[in-house]
């Protein structure tokens, strides 16, 4: 190809893609962030769904708690590791454990999707994974039985990871990118009440 005078469009290089810039950082920070907590609160609103409805992944329709079945009762009673089991077997389906955790679920779920009230979430989000944990009890390599618990990793399972990721998105203040933390913000209580936000 001859090229002529003038014309460099044939020999110039392909420019390199930019490091996104101060403006453009905090507007991709942003939407990570909202994306984060809009995955992590479904996780939990998900919960919540499934164990009230029966939709069959973790819970089966004839269990649902609709119907009378208790979110808390299978997976309580089968605590066989850890030094929390006796108190998960005393709590499994009574009526006020059922009730704390199905609340905790939509609250956390909806308060972290729809970005308000993300402090107080975090809080109850992160007791919640606490106890879970201590559930699973990760340490043990074995159940009481003796078969394998399960367990990859001793400390950080998926229990820690959403704890963090909670911590992260209300730490950050991330319901303000998709979210209707601006709104919240405004309300007359919560204006006086930042453990609220």
């Amino acid at each position: 190809m001859v090229v002529t005078q003038g014309d460099h469009s044939a020999a110039a290089p392909a420019p390199h893609p930019a490091a996104p810039t101060a403006t453009e950082w905090p507007r991709a920070a942003g939407a990570a962030l909202a994306a984060l907590r809009i995955g992590i609160g479904f996780v939990f609103l998900w919960a919540f769904l499934d164990k009230t409805f029966g939709l069959g992944y973790a819970t089966p329709a004839a269990k649902a708690w609709i119907h009378g079945g208790s979110p808390t009762k299978g997976f309580l009673g089968a605590v066989d590791v850890g030094p929390l089991q006796t108190m998960f077997h005393a709590w499994a389906g009574t009526w006020w454990a059922d009730w704390l955790f199905m609340l905790t679920m939509l609250g956390v779920g909806a308060a972290v999707m729809l970005g308000v009230a993300l402090r107080p979430a975090a809080a109850a989000g992160t007791l919640v994974l606490a106890l879970m944990w201590f559930a699973e009890f990760p340490l043990a390599q074995t159940t009481a039985a003796g078969t394998p618990s399960g367990s990859t990793n001793p400390l950080v399972d998926y229990h820690v990871i959403y704890a963090l990721a909670l911590i992260v998105i209300a730490a950050a203040g991330a319901g303000h990118h998709w979210g209707l933390a601006a709104w919240w913000a405004r309300l007359p209580w919560i204006r006086t009440q930042h453990w609220a936000r």
